[in-house]
C-alpha cells in the first residue's frame, strides 16, 4: 500500500487510518480496547519533551502511547 508505515513514525499534525495491529498479547488487547481497529483515523497532537510518549487523538479521545507500542501499529498516510 503507498504511504505505509508505523504509528510512531508520524509527524505532529498528520492524520493516518490504521492498518493492521502487529502486537500480541495484552498490549494487543489493550490496543484493541482503545479503539485501534482497521480504518481508524489517528492524528498526532504533540510530543512529550523527550519526545517519548506521543499524544494523539483517537476516536474523539486524546490518548499517550509508548514508541514502543506505536511501532506495532502499521498505518497509512490519509
Amino acid at each position: 500500500m503507498k504511504n505505509q508505515l508505523t504509528l510512531d513514525k508520524l509527524e505532529i499534525g498528520q492524520k493516518c487510518k490504521v492498518v493492521s495491529l502487529n502486537s500480541t498479547g495484552s498490549i494487543r488487547r489493550r490496543l484493541l480496547d482503545l479503539g485501534l481497529i482497521g480504518d481508524t483515523e489517528i492524528e498526532a497532537l504533540q510530543q512529550s519533551p523527550s519526545g517519548d510518549p506521543i499524544a494523539y487523538l483517537i476516536r474523539g479521545a486524546v490518548i499517550a502511547l509508548r514508541n514502543e507500542d506505536s511501532s506495532q501499529i502499521s498505518v497509512e498516510l490519509l
